[in-house]
């Protein structure tokens, strides 16, 4: 499962600003490239949020789910605020395994 990680670019900060998460589930990209695909569709769900659609940009990174976390994955767009509790619940399981707990 391609996950597009989406990115706000921040001038007068100088850093990246967490927008949201797509979640792709076709395996066809229709002759893009994953970026492309991901880009293309950060802009068209992301794009009101901001005033220069040029400022999105995506970050895409393959995940191997279990079924138990597909399920949990039915929506395929995700806020800022979602976004940020799934990357803390998959760095603390990422622990968790690295310490041989699971």
């Amino acid at each position: 499962m391609v996950v597009y990680k989406v990115f706000c670019k921040n001038y007068e900060l100088k850093k990246a600003e967490p927008m949201g998460m797509l979640i792709e589930r076709r395996k066809d990209l229709r002759g893009m490239n994953q970026v492309e695909s991901g880009l293309r569709w950060a802009k068209s769900a992301f794009g009101h949020l901001v005033e220069n659609k040029q400022t999105i940009f995506v970050v895409p990174d393959e995940w191997d789910l279990g079924t138990d976390d597909r399920v949990r994955m039915e929506k395929e767009i995700f806020t800022k605020e979602e976004f940020l509790e799934i990357m803390k619940v998959m760095g603390q399981e990422a622990k968790r395994k690295k310490k041989g707990w699971d």
